[in-house]
């Protein structure tokens, strides 16, 4: 399998150069040259696998031999034996039409503990492999931060430094990664919203000669391994619903901020996964259902929301979906990424549109809306949901209709942010891990929103 950049100057890569180099060199992300797909016999076959073993047969279609199969069992089964539920990902039934896909079984409780505890694990294999210097630097709305330090922490041959904004995560994400005292870990606080902590890392990464001379390694969803270990509990969850015996139009409802989950579930639907709609559920920060509805991607203005790690406004995945929109096209891509950085908008034809309605369909998710979900989710069902989560199932309610059932991704523990929980009069007992993080002493250095001031503390530590 080969790796190539949605600008076109980079190519013929294999896996495990394509992790290492995260950010393509070009300024592009890396995708596959070609995207396998999966036959309905497979399928067939592929129901009767548990996570790990499903999970074995999707990164072997994308890694193609290049990790020996042995190696790559260990790692996959070595990755998931951290989760708390023996099914991984399990899915809930709250209703007929609803169903939650839960996706915080992990050790930090968020989804993203999926793919960073395969992706820290994988860096530990390459290390050793090639002997090579691991110096991952990555930026996080929360819980990328914590899940990717929890997934190399202490690890040798591996240091990470992780970029948040101060004062904007909530408490619970705060202390996960600031309570980590391991000497190969650095969290920044960095003077500005997520966006800011993004666009260092990006422009970190777009330096090429210093990411090459200080071994630069991406931990965020740029990284392609991050895409492809998400592909997994789509086809898990539609397993899991037609071994209940549950038949029909199945939709998938995405809490959305980077674009990367969603992203993951287009990826399994254009490998051959039957979804029906993907729903993309942004909050107030909604320049994605915009894009959806009217063809125009453009930051507005900024808005803090009860679900912080989706106050995102450029979303760094949205330029995949753009270079498959525009048929695999990298000089259109290219043309359209760089009217982004000079007018900070893109407008796409009419007929791309029609074709982006047909992808997804979106809701954006006002604070009240996402508060009145989570009363109505913990009196109804007795289910207590993450405002996150709440923001999915508020748009799967809107937007399954007559015969769909509806997966929504529940991406972090309530207990993750009680903030918002506390509002509605809703009291929660934290998990025992959690709890312990309120008694220990937090690492963290404040820094401006300069990229000068995040390479002064890298310079140091590596």
């Amino acid at each position: 399998m080969e790796y190539i950049s949605t600008r076109g100057k980079v190519g013929g890569i294999g896996f495990v150069d394509a992790v290492l180099m995260g950010l393509a060199d070009d300024g592009g992300l890396l995708v596959p040259k070609q995207i396998p797909q999966v036959s309905a016999d497979t399928l067939s076959l592929w129901q009767k696998l548990s996570y790990s073993e499903l999970a074995l047969e999707v990164f072997s279609l994308y890694i193609d031999g290049e990790i020996p199969r042995g190696e790559l069992k260990k790692l996959v089964n070595d990755s998931y034996a951290t989760f708390r539920d023996e099914e991984v990902t399990p899915v809930r039934r709250l209703n007929d039409k609803l169903h939650v896909l839960e996706l915080f079984h992990g050790p930090t409780f968020a989804f993203k503990d999926i793919a960073l505890q395969f992706l820290g694990n994988l860096y530990s294999y390459i290390s050793r492999e090639r002997n090579s210097i691991i110096h991952i630097l990555g930026a996080t709305s929360g819980d990328t931060g914590a899940s990717a330090i929890e997934g190399v922490r202490g690890k040798e041959g591996i240091r990470i430094c992780i970029l948040h904004p101060h004062g904007k995560v909530s408490k619970v994400q705060e202390l996960q990664m600031t309570t980590v005292d391991d000497a190969n870990v650095l969290n920044l606080s960095v003077e500005g919203n997520f966006d800011d902590c993004q666009r260092i890392i990006k422009e970190l990464f777009a330096d090429v000669e210093f990411k090459h001379r200080y071994h630069l390694r991406a931990i965020n969803s740029i990284n392609i391994a991050r895409i492809l270990a998400q592909t997994v509990y789509y086809f898990y969850a539609y397993f899991q619903l037609v071994n209940q015996g549950i038949s029909g139009k199945v939709n998938f409802s995405v809490p959305t901020g980077n674009f990367g989950d969603i992203f993951a579930g287009y990826l399994a639907k254009k490998m051959g996964l039957p979804i029906n709609k993907l729903i993309l559920a942004t909050n107030e920060n909604n320049i994605l259902e915009r894009f959806i509805n009217e063809g125009v991607y453009q930051p507005g203005e900024f808005h803090m929301t009860y679900s912080p790690s989706m106050d995102i406004q450029v979303a760094s995945n949205f330029e995949r979906y753009l270079y498959y929109l525009h048929g695999e096209d990298a000089n259109t891509v290219t043309t359209f990424m760089d009217s982004f950085k000079q007018d900070g908008k893109i407008v796409i034809a009419a007929d791309k549109l029609e074709q982006v309605k047909r992808d997804f369909v979106a809701y954006g998710v006002e604070n009240d809306e996402c508060l009145a979900t989570i009363g109505q989710s913990h009196d109804e069902y007795g289910y207590l949901l993450d405002p996150h989560t709440a923001c999915g199932v508020a748009a799967a309610e809107k937007l399954t209709d007559k015969g769909e059932v509806t997966v929504a991704l529940s991406t972090a523990h309530p207990a993750k942010f009680n903030e918002a929980i506390e509002l509605i009069q809703i009291e929660q007992t934290f998990p025992p891990q959690i709890q312990a993080l309120f008694d220990k002493p937090q690492h963290q250095i404040l820094v401006d929103g300069s990229n000068n001031a995040v390479k002064e503390q890298l310079l140091k530590f590596f």
